[in-house]
């Protein structure tokens, strides 16, 4: 029998996710939604439309805001389902998601929004912190109901001056905690150098802290898919990453493996953005900046779009950058990059040529490429110089950034 989640963009009821007899999920607009005047996409990849979307045509959105790996696993096992059904799994967890999206069962009514939250204390939070390898996203636990797409454990929270409280009945959160792995637990720091670098250097990113509980590290990312109205409310604010605008699924987000490539990325903002020439350019530094840093792991899930509303219409642009962290300091893992740099995946072997042809799949110059390469490699270089590197792993971070942009000039013959 046909089962139904009804599907709601901010409060407003956008379509009916539907899992027929036989499993397979499809996706339908609800008239309503599409008799509105300029009725907006729920993705880039599920155009209004009248029609019913396939399952492969509506999966990469929806699987796109699960999480993934063997966080996916762990979370179905504790709810009592099965990994695979991404049905049932956003029925559980699909309250507090990444952008404006929100699922409710068929006929029941969202419910009225309260806010409802539960302030933290210190052991609390440590509690919940260790338990998230084996209880991701809080899965399970009463009134929680958070989903989180990626592969790291995290928790999203709402911080309100040193108050950290657990979003219940599906409120609005205004961070996401990621705590430190414990087979890499310099992640945190790298994180936060990276993303600091990026954001000292003139990118636009996620802000970034650091923080500390007990003796569990993690790292402070304010979400830029929040925002505080004119009225003082918390609102949510649409986005989706490159994968699900593009109709992808998390399994598929590396290149080799049929995700995005750098074409395809630069010719979606092309295609989207309101401001496509400065979103273009913010693109390319982010990209160059990632091969700066040794980010191999920069993947179509890595880049998102925000859709905000300005004047009364909804407006699309490049997301600020976020997970940037340089995998290149640890040697275990693979040198690969997620996306070929003009047809080379190893970042070793990229020289003068490469960049042409990425210049060439980006549509840009080439000439203004390498230029923009050299002033990024610059400021990271002066940048560098007046970064707090007090800390052992970040003085290694920056050792590795510093011999990447040397090393980059050469190859470009600067």
């Amino acid at each position: 029998m046909a089962r139904t989640l009804d599907v709601y963009l901010h409060r407003n009821l956008v379509g009916h996710l539907i899992q027929d007899e036989y499993g397979d999920m499809v996706f339908d607009y609800a008239e309503s939604w599409l008799s509105r005047l300029n009725a907006i996409a729920l993705s880039h990849s599920l155009p209004p439309r009248s029609e019913r979307f396939s399952r492969n045509e509506c999966w990469g959105y929806f699987d796109g805001i699960l999480p993934e790996s063997d966080k996916r696993d762990i979370v179905a096992r504790n709810l009592g389902i099965s990994s695979m059904n991404d049905f049932a799994l956003l029925k559980r967890i699909g309250g507090e998601c990444a952008g404006a999206v929100t699922f409710v069962p068929s006929g029941e009514n969202l419910p009225e929004r309260q806010d409802r939250y539960r302030i933290l204390s210190g052991a609390e939070l440590a509690d919940i912190l260790r338990s998230l390898p084996r209880r991701p996203l809080m899965a399970g636990a009463d009134d929680v109901r958070i989903s989180l797409a990626g592969a790291q454990g995290k928790i999203a929270v709402r911080i309100v001056g040193e108050e950290i409280s657990l979003p219940l009945s599906g409120a609005p959160s205004t961070h996401i905690l990621k705590p430190a792995i414990e087979r890499y637990p310099s992640i945190v720091v790298n994180e936060w150098f990276c993303m600091s670098l990026a954001q000292r250097i003139g990118l636009p990113v996620a802000h970034v802290e650091t923080g500390k509980v007990e003796d569990i590290d993690y790292l402070i990312v304010k979400r830029y898919d929040r925002n505080i109205s004119d009225a003082g409310m918390l609102e949510r604010l649409h986005q989706e990453d490159f994968c699900q605008a593009l109709g992808l699924a998390s399994e598929q987000k590396y290149q080799s493996e049929g995700g995005p490539s750098l074409k395809q990325c630069f010719q979606l903002v092309r295609e989207t953005s309101a401001l496509p020439v400065i979103d273009l350019a913010t693109l390319l530094e982010g990209v160059l900046f990632n091969f700066l840093i040794g980010n191999n792991d920069a993947h179509g899930k890595n880049f998102s779009l925000l859709r905000t509303i300005v004047s009364g219409k909804s407006t699309i642009r490049l997301a600020p950058f976020y997970d940037l962290l340089s995998t290149a300091l640890y040697p275990e893992l693979s040198t690969k990059m997620a996306m070929n740099f003009g047809s080379e995946y190893d970042p070793e072997k990229v020289i003068a040529k490469h960049f042409e042809r990425f210049s060439q799949d980006a549509t840009l110059g080439n000439a203004m490429v390498k230029r923009r390469m050299k002033e990024l490699v610059e400021a990271v270089l002066s940048t560098l110089a007046t970064m707090p590197v007090d800390n052992p792993v970040a003085v290694d971070i920056a050792k590795l950034i510093q011999g990447r942009c040397e090393k980059t000039l050469v190859r470009l013959g600067a």
